[in-house]
């Protein structure tokens, strides 16, 4: 029986399989006798069908082969036309707000004329043409509903609570009962009332002194002598923004010797008011001097204090009119991010005590060389990592997203998927969006204006010169001494890395790379600045001079100079 079955099959493989139907050719002779060539075309399709053995793995695998040929195609094509695609959507939008008060000529036209350039330097872009606000949650909002994605974040909890045993256990050892002092924490956020009261009066005067001018200046567009009153205005607007929110407050920081993390409150809130006061004072001048110059209404559309209120408390530092809102405030939201704030300032400070301190505390007492350095470093990788995910967890997802709640403020998007990324480029557009859209809007993209569109290379440096030297002011005004750590990272490997690792690099490799270099200059942020702030402690100058507090302590600090 299985050896008849077997012949069955056998014989239904080799039944010949029936030819389809064919269709007379035009090209065929009429008395039906076949070509040469055709004939044995004929034979040998008439061969491979009659013994029915049709080749369907070579079939399948030829169809394979050229499915990967186009995929190939497909992508080397995305590839090439990805840059220049993009290049000229960016382009046509921004040309487009110039159509109507100047003609300015299109994407692929010949360069400008000396003219052309003279009408182009006093266009000013109309109001709105920017960036665009929709109602969407924040990515990890998204993703955290996904359980395998939550259960990352379940794994930074369960380290957190280690870290907090690990704690308690050591000092139970040293010191025969349970420590609880957050020694650490109570000193950082020194001098609290004073802070409070500094941002009051930064935040009032915020409110008060950039709305007042623009108010002033707008109703002085009516009358004659409209140049004199803007130079008037705007150097009173720029000695503002240069003394009462540049030098006072950093002036309160730092003869009060306020600690850290209080000093990081008062500057950060500085830059952040300078920062919106100048968004608020660009996105509104082009629309009075529109109206100055066509005068269609009565008088020029200012804005209500309300909307320049509820802006100085917006999470974005551009200015609208209206912004996308949420119907309802979910407090429990609110709740749940202020609350996981907290905890990773909990989670900052075991890791500065149990990962930081203990190293710095011995490697900063001795003198500087390359070993020390080398290790130190390597050493730092996982504070240094930690709190990176801290500061982007803390800041850049629950505090804006709890105030966002609060405000009913629907346009979540304060950073992107910045680890997926394959180049520092896009790196430095996805981890802070909030601060980079600034950058682009009223540094990069006006420097072009400017510039009349030349110096593209120019406006990226210029970008990157900005935002190294406000990060190292932060610093060094923060930690009460001047080491261009940050500034050089900043300016030597981030220019160089943004150029290498650019965004036509693609793959699992690049990606790799960037996350190795992430973690380096983390470790060796965390490692020089730690040493640097012990040897500050360590070895003080008694009447040091300018060049001297210039260069790092760390350099000449050692045990022997301690003891002196």
């Amino acid at each position: 029986m299985e050896s008849h079955g077997e012949n069955g099959v056998l014989r239904s493989r080799c039944r010949p399989v029936p030819k389809m139907p064919t269709f007379p050719d035009p090209d065929e002779p009429l008395n039906g006798q076949l070509s040469p060539g055709k004939q044995q075309l004929e034979n040998r399709e008439t061969h491979i069908t009659s013994n029915g053995r049709i080749e369907v793995e070579h079939v399948i695998s030829k169809k394979l082969q050229l499915k990967r040929k186009a995929e190939y195609l497909k992508s080397d094509l995305m590839r090439q036309f990805e840059g220049q695609v993009n290049d000229f959507m960016d382009s046509l939008i921004e040309e487009s707000a110039s159509l109507e008060p100047v003609p300015v000529p299109a994407v692929f036209s010949p360069p400008l004329s000396d003219k052309e350039r003279s009408k182009l330097r006093h266009f000013h872009p109309p109001h709105g043409q920017g960036k665009l606000f929709v109602s969407r949650r924040s990515l990890l909002d998204e993703l955290f509903e996904v359980n395998h994605i939550r259960t990352i974040y379940h794994m930074f909890i369960a380290l957190l609570i280690l870290f907090i045993l690990s704690t308690l256990v050591v000092d139970f050892i040293d010191e025969g009962r349970l420590v609880l002092d957050f020694d650490l924490l109570v000193y950082a956020f020194g001098q609290f009332p004073l802070v409070v009261c500094t941002w009051v009066c930064m935040f009032l005067s915020a409110l008060l002194v950039p709305y007042s001018l623009f108010h002033l200046w707008a109703q002085s567009q009516s009358h004659s002598h409209t140049r004199m009153y803007s130079l008037l205005f705007g150097s009173v607007f720029l000695l503002y923004q240069a003394l009462g929110l540049g030098f006072l407050p950093t002036y309160v920081a730092v003869t009060n010797s306020v600690p850290p993390a209080s000093c990081f409150i008062i500057i950060l809130e500085q830059v952040r008011l300078m920062m919106k006061a100048h968004s608020f004072v660009r996105e509104n001048v082009p629309r009075v001097q529109t109206w100055a110059k066509d005068k269609t209404s009565p008088g020029p559309v200012v804005p209500q204090v309300s909307q320049y209120l509820y802006f100085l408390f917006a999470p974005t530092l551009i200015y609208r009119d209206k912004y996308p809102r949420n119907p309802v405030i979910r407090w429990g939201y609110v709740a749940t991010k202020l609350l996981q704030v907290l905890g990773c300032l909990f989670y900052a400070y075991y890791v500065f005590v149990r990962l930081c301190i203990p190293q710095f505390h011995s490697i900063s007492l001795q003198l500087f060389d390359l070993r020390a350095m080398v290790l130190c470093v390597f050493n730092s990788i996982l504070p240094g990592v930690l709190v990176l995910f801290l500061a982007f967890f803390a800041f850049l997802h629950c505090w804006l997203n709890a105030f966002a709640e609060m405000l009913r403020f629907a346009d979540r998007m304060f950073y992107k998927d910045w680890w997926n990324s394959t180049s520092f480029a896009n790196y430095y557009r996805t981890w802070n969006v909030v601060v980079h859209d600034w950058l682009y809007f009223y540094v990069y993209r006006d420097f072009l204006w400017v510039s009349q569109k030349r110096f593209r290379p120019a406006a990226m440096l210029f970008v990157f010169t900005v935002s190294a030297v406000v990060h190292e002011y932060i610093l060094a005004v923060c930690f009460g001494f001047f080491y261009p750590v940050l500034f050089c990272l900043f300016m030597c490997f981030g220019m160089m890395f943004n150029f290498v690792l650019h965004d036509q690099r693609k793959g699992p490799i690049w990606n790799i790379i960037m996350w190795t270099s992430l973690f380096l200059g983390q470790g060796v942020i965390i490692c020089l600045y730690s040493q640097e702030w012990y040897a500050q402690r360590y070895c003080p100058l008694k009447e040091p001079s300018f060049l001297e507090l210039l260069k790092p302590r760390s350099w000449s600090c050692q045990r022997g100079l301690m003891g002196n």
